[in-house]
Parts: C-alpha cells; sequence; structure tokens
C-alpha cells in the first residue's frame, strides 16, 4: 500500500478573518492565502490590514478587506453585509479579533467588561448568525473561534478575559451541537501566551514570565504560525469529523 504526502488545501474556499491586522491573524490569513483560499479580511488599523492584504495576494488569490470596530454591534452587522454582497457566501469563518483589558476584579468596570464581551463574544456570534445560515443551507462549513488558555485557567487580573473566553468556548460548542447536522464544524483554537506583538509587550523578562514559562514542559511560549497552522488543520476538510472542541496550543502547558 502506498500512501502520498498529505497537504492542506483551501481551494475555492472564501475565509473571512478577523483581527487580520496584527499577530495571529496576519499569520492565518498569509496561511489561508497560501493554501488557495480568497479572503475577507477586517481590522480596525487601516494601512496594517492593507499589508496583510499585499502579502497575501502574492499567493494568488482574492483578498478584501474592510475596517471594522468589533465592538460595535452595527459595525459588525454592517461588515457582515458588505461582505455577502461582495463574495455570496463565507465558506470558512475565523473569529481572531479579541481584547484583553486586565483588571483587579474589585476594579472591573462597566465600562471595560461590556467592550471585551463585545469583542471577544457578541461579535463572533453576530458573524456566526450572518455566515452560517449559508454554511447550513450548502451542507458545509468550518468556524473556527479562537479562544485562549484563559478560558480554560484563570489569570490573576483576567477577569472579563477569561469569562469572555470561556464563554466563547461554550458558545462554540452549541454551534457544534445546531449546525453539526448540517454539516458544519466549529471548534476553539486555545493558545498559550504567544509572540505576538502584542504578547512580547504583556509578558517582558520578568519573574512573572519565568514563572510562567515554567509551566510549559516545551519551555518556550508559542509562535503565531503554530496557532495559524491548528486554525487551517479546523478549518480544512482533515478536520470534518473534529467539532465542539477547544484544541489547546500551549506546549504542554495543561497536562502539568
Amino acid at each position: 500500500m502506498t500512501t502520498s504526502s498529505p497537504t492542506i488545501s483551501l481551494k475555492s474556499k472564501i475565509a473571512f478573518i478577523s483581527g487580520a491586522s496584527k499577530g495571529i491573524g496576519v499569520s492565518i490569513a498569509e496561511l489561508f492565502a497560501a493554501a488557495g483560499a480568497d479572503l475577507a479580511l477586517t481590522a480596525r488599523n487601516e494601512e496594517e490590514l492593507e499589508q496583510t492584504a499585499e502579502a497575501a495576494r502574492k499567493h494568488g488569490v482574492k483578498v478584501w478587506t474592510k475596517t471594522a470596530e468589533m465592538g460595535d454591534a452595527d459595525d459588525v452587522k454592517d461588515l457582515a453585509d458588505a461582505v455577502l454582497e461582495k463574495f455570496g457566501r463565507v465558506d470558512i469563518l475565523v473569529n481572531n479579533a479579541g481584547v484583553a483589558k486586565h483588571q483587579p476584579f474589585f476594579d472591573v468596570d462597566i465600562e471595560t467588561f461590556h467592550t471585551v464581551m463585545n469583542v471577544n463574544l457578541l461579535a463572533p456570534m453576530l458573524l456566526t448568525q450572518a455566515f452560517a445560515p449559508g454554511m447550513i443551507e450548502r451542507k458545509s462549513g468550518k468556524i473556527v473561534n479562537i479562544s485562549s488558555r484563559g478560558a480554560i485557567r484563570a489569570i490573576p487580573t483576567g477577569a472579563t478575559y477569561c469569562a469572555s473566553k470561556a464563554a466563547l468556548q461554550l458558545m462554540t460548542q452549541t454551534m457544534a451541537v445546531e449546525f453539526g447536522p448540517h454539516n458544519v464544524q466549529a471548534n476553539c483554537v486555545a493558545p498559550t501566551v504567544t509572540m505576538t506583538p502584542m504578547g512580547e509587550s504583556a509578558w517582558p523578562a520578568s519573574p512573572r514570565r519565568d514563572a510562567k514559562l515554567s509551566k510549559i514542559p516545551t519551555g518556550r511560549f508559542a509562535d503565531p504560525e503554530e496557532v495559524a497552522n491548528t486554525a487551517l488543520f479546523l478549518a480544512s476538510s482533515n478536520s470534518d469529523f473534529i467539532s465542539g472542541v477547544e484544541l489547546p496550543v500551549d506546549g504542554g502547558e495543561g497536562a502539568g
């Protein structure tokens, strides 16, 4: 029996990626473009978003961009309408945009709570409500939500962030249960600290960083490309029988 080397292809697929101007979102966009997907990208920073788009276009795929504020429900709905007007459908939804505002529990204010919940939880719900009906109708679709280790284990000063990501995990499982009969899979990726610009600024050399690293058997933090590779797998036909999981990308941190 002979086997061929497996490759992941997203040719003929249309993928929507939020938070595509920085870090993990940039890596996901480039990797999906290399796999052949046409892209609809959004972020707040227009200049950085266009840089992501230009890099993706080098792979010969179509790339469309529109800036949006994920914390504004009306902006999110308008964005979804514009995507469907441009492409007619979305085959792969990647809810990557997120915000972390760390505060001691007793200092959490209502404005911060709503901002974090709107970006990390409400926006993915609204985008799924916009794009998943078409997936269900076509009997094919992938939803990949970028969560966090903070959804699995609490982080000091992370009350709002951890709560939002844990809620995203349970919402994803609900999607898996409701959409599964229609051949639509929904999964979460839960990275540990990832060496994006935000990750590097949040975890500078310090005893706190050393303590975090000591919990990761591989002895290092994640690279954005490693998170993107996981998202690519979950967006592909290779994961057709995987749904409702929260897949840690944590170097074994959760095993300790």
